[in-house]
């Protein structure tokens, strides 16, 4: 089913909000680093947690998944079994939340990919769940490539749209300013 879906790429904004980490071992552990860095608000579920999945503001419930454990969360982690996953998958779909199934991209309607994080840029690269081995892979080649003042870039482009909004320039004629404007930043750094 997933190999002929065209995976709609979105980043989601996290921030208090509460998401559900069902799984208590090392796949969970390693799921919610980063949900707590996105600023969610988390509640694992598992008959058996990991000490890694105790940290400051997570609450943890030591016992089986329960449909109403998903009642007001805006995503799911499954990080379980394949067949608790599969019921968290179709749980979470009854109730309209998406759910990353980690290790079954059939049963997961949202998919994590391999993300690279410089500065205020996000990149992310996806399979569609189908190879996350080659997403990590992508991801360590473009970390690789991007420069380490990217940060800068941002904080350039950033002070930039604010003047072209302001000046009403048209969105498709910002990218050849922003180019060149960058393409300044550096010629500055160059000269004597």
């Amino acid at each position: 089913m997933t190999g002929s879906l065209v995976a709609y790429p979105a980043f989601l904004k996290l921030a208090n909000r509460r998401v559900l980490l069902v799984g208590g071992g090392r796949v969970a552990a390693g799921k919610l680093t980063g949900l707590l860095e996105a600023g969610a608000r988390v509640t694992v579920v598992a008959p058996r947690i990991s000490t890694d999945l105790e940290r400051p503001h997570v609450t943890l419930l030591q016992r089986s998944f329960e449909t109403a454990d998903l009642n007001g969360c805006w995503f799911v982690v499954a990080a379980a079994t394949f067949e608790v996953n599969r019921e968290v998958a179709k749980a979470a779909e009854t109730r309209h939340v998406f759910v990353n199934a980690v290790d079954d991209a059939d049963a997961a309607s949202a998919w994590l990919g391999g993300v690279v994080r410089k500065g205020a840029v996000t990149l992310a690269v996806s399979t569609g769940g189908r190879a996350p081995a080659l997403a990590g892979l992508l991801r360590e080649a473009l970390e690789s490539l991007l420069p380490e003042d990217l940060g800068e870039w941002t904080v350039a482009a950033e002070r930039l749209r604010a003047r072209w909004r302001e000046d009403g320039v048209p969105i498709a004629a910002r990218r050849p300013l922003l180019l060149r404007a960058l393409d300044d930043m550096y010629a500055k750094r160059s000269s004597p």
